[in-house]
C-alpha cells in the first residue's frame, strides 16, 4: 500500500508520528530511489566500459561518456532548479495548511510553475546543445580520438531532455507530499527497464554508446510518464492539470530562490568536469580522463545513499518548520547528522580499502585500474566528512533559507574546488588534480558545521 502521510482532515503525520520512525518510513525508499536514479549512467558506464565488439576502443569509449557528463549534469541541474527548488516550498505549505485553508492552493500552483519551468528549459537545452554538440564537447576535453564516442552519445541523449526534466524535476513533489515508495517507484521503472535495454541495445543489436543514450531516453521517458501521471491523479495532494501552469512571476521567483542552491551544486559540476577533463588530458592524456570518469562514479556510490537519506528526511524539516514545531526540526536534524555520518564512513573506507573492487565494475583495462589503485582513496579522502555539508545543505534548503545554502554550494566547488583543480597542477603534475577534490571537500564541509551549529542555535 501507498506510504500516506496525509490523513482526511488535511493533518499530517509529518508533524505528528514519531521522529525515528517516520525518518526510517520516507528515507528507506528515497535512498533506493537515489540509488536507482544513479543506475541510468552508471550502468551505461558499466557496459560501455566492456565492449569489444564492432572495432569499438572500451577506454576511449568510456573517455567519451566522461567527456559528455558536464552536458548530462547541466541537464539535471536545471531540472534540480525547479523540482528541487519547488517542492521544498510546496512542502512549507503543506505544513502551513494546518493553519491556513489556502495554502493547499499555493503549494498546487507552486508545482505548476515549476512544470512551466522544466518545459522552459527543455526547449532551450534541446536546442542550444544540438546546435554548439561539436565546438561544447571539444571544449569539454574530448580530443581526435574520444569525440565520435562523445557525439554518438549525447546527439540521441538530448533528444529525451523533456524525459529528464519531467523524471527528476517532477519526482520531488512526490516526495514533499510524503508518498516516498510512489517517488521510489516511479525511478525503479525507468531504472529496471534502462538494466534491460542496455545489452540489447548495446551488445544484441551492435549499436554501441548510440544503443546506451537509445535506452535512456526510452527508460527516462517511460519514468516521466508515470510519475505525470500520479501528479495529475486523485492519489497526489497537489494535482497537476493545465489550468495551473500559467506562470506565476512571484512563484517562480521563491523557486528560483531556493532552487539557485541545488541548481549551483549541480552545474558547478558540470564547470568541474570541465576543468578536470581540461587538466587531465593536459597534464595526463585521455586515460586519466577515463580513470575521472570511474573515480566520479565512485564518489555517486558514496554520496548517492546519503543524498537519497536527507531527500526524504527533507519534508520532515520543511512541514514543521512551516508548522512552527521548531523541537521536532532540530530533532530530525541531530539524527540525520548521526545517521549521515555513519552511512558515509562505512562506505568511504569499503572504497579506500578496497579500490579495485570498485573500478573494476568500469573497466579491465590494466592502466586505468592502475591509475585508480593509485589515486582513488586519495581522490575519495574529503568525502569522511562530506556528511556535515550535506546535513547543512539539506536543512537550510528545508527551512527555506537560500542564501546560506547558495553560499554553501559555493564554497566547495566554485571558491576551491575548481581553483585548486587549476594551480595544483602546475606543481604536483596530474595528481594535483587528484588532490583538490579532498582538500576542497574537508574545507567546506567544517564551514558547514560552523553555520549548520549557529542555525541549531536559532532554531
Amino acid at each position: 500500500m501507498e506510504n500516506k502521510v496525509f490523513t482526511h482532515n488535511g493533518n499530517s503525520e509529518l508533524g505528528t508520528e514519531k521522529i525515528s520512525r517516520l525518518m526510517f518510513r520516507l528515507s528507506v525508499p528515497s535512498i533506493l530511489a537515489y540509488l536507482i536514479n544513479v543506475l541510468y549512467n552508471i550502468i551505461d558506464r558499466i557496459y560501455i566500459g566492456h565492449i569489444t565488439e564492432g572495432g569499438t576502443n572500451s577506454a576511449l569509449a568510456l573517455t567519451g561518456l566522461g567527456i559528455c557528463l558536464p552536458i548530462i549534469q547541466l541537464v539535471s541541474a536545471f531540472s534540480a532548479f525547479a523540482g528541487t527548488g519547488g517542492a521544498p516550498l510546496a512542502a512549507i505549505e503543506l505544513g502551513k495548511s494546518e493553519l491556513d485553508e489556502n495554502a493547499k492552493k499555493t503549494a498546487q500552483r507552486i508545482l505548476g510553475n515549476a512544470t512551466f519551468l522544466l518545459v522552459l528549459f527543455s526547449i532551450i537545452l534541446t536546442s542550444f546543445f544540438l546546435v554548439f554538440k561539436l565546438p561544447v564537447l571539444t571544449f569539454f576535453g574530448a580530443s581526435e580520438n574520444t569525440l565520435p564516442y562523445a557525439d554518438s552519445y549525447i546527439s540521441i541523449y538530448l533528444m529525451g531532455t523533456l524525459f529528464v526534466q519531467f523524471s527528476i524535476g517532477l519526482n520531488p513533489f512526490i516526495t514533499c507530499q510524503g508518498h516516498a515508495k510512489t517517488a521510489m517507484i516511479s525511478i525503479l521503472i525507468g531504472a529496471v527497464l534502462n538494466i534491460i535495454l542496455d545489452p540489447i541495445f548495446i551488445f544484441l543489436f551492435g549499436m554501441g554508446v548510440k544503443g546506451a543514450a537509445l535506452a535512456t531516453i526510452i527508460s527516462q521517458g517511460i519514468s516521466a510518464i508515470w510519475i505525470v501521471s500520479f501528479l495529475a491523479s486523485k492519489k497526489s495532494s497537489i494535482r497537476l492539470n493545465f489550468s495551473i501552469l500559467k506562470p506565476d512571476f512571484n512563484i517562480i521567483k521563491n523557486i528560483s530562490s531556493l532552487g539557485l542552491s541545488p541548481f549551483i551544486m549541480q552545474a558547478t559540476e558540470s564547470a568541474i568536469f570541465v576543468v578536470f577533463n581540461s587538466g587531465l588530458k593536459r597534464y595526463g592524456g585521455d586515460l586519466y580522463v577515463g580513470a575521472m570518469t570511474i573515480m566520479q562514479s565512485v564518489m555517486q556510490i558514496i554520496f548517492i545513499p546519503v543524498a537519497g537519506f536527507a531527500n526524504g528526511v527533507q519534508p520532515i524539516i520543511s512541514y514543521n518548520f512551516g508548522a512552527k514545531k521548531s523541537d521536532r526540526v532540530k530533532e530530525v536534524i541531530r539524527k540525520m547528522l548521526m545517521v549521515s555520518a555513519v552511512m558515509t564512513i562505512s562506505l568511504v573506507l569499503c572504497a579506500t580499502v578496497f579500490p579495485e573492487i570498485f573500478s573494476k565494475l568500469f573497466t579491465s583495462n590494466p592502466e586505468i585500474l592502475s591509475i585508480e589503485k593509485r589515486l582513488l582513496p586519495v581522490y575519495i579522502a574529503g568525502m569522511w566528512i562530506m556528511w556535515i555539508q550535506n546535513s547543512a545543505q539539506t536543512t537550510f534548503v528545508g527551512i527555506g533559507n537560500a542564501k546560506v545554502s547558495i553560499f554553501i554550494a559555493c564554497l566547495r566547488k566554485i571558491v576551491l574546488l575548481i581553483p585548486l583543480a587549476i594551480i595544483l597542477p602546475v606543481f604536483f603534475g596530474v595528481e594535483g588534480i587528484f588532490y583538490a577534490e579532498p582538500i576542497a571537500t574537508t574545507c567546506s564541509a567544517l564551514t558547514s558545521a560552523v553555520l549548520l551549529f549557529m542555525q541549531m542555535q536559532k532554531l
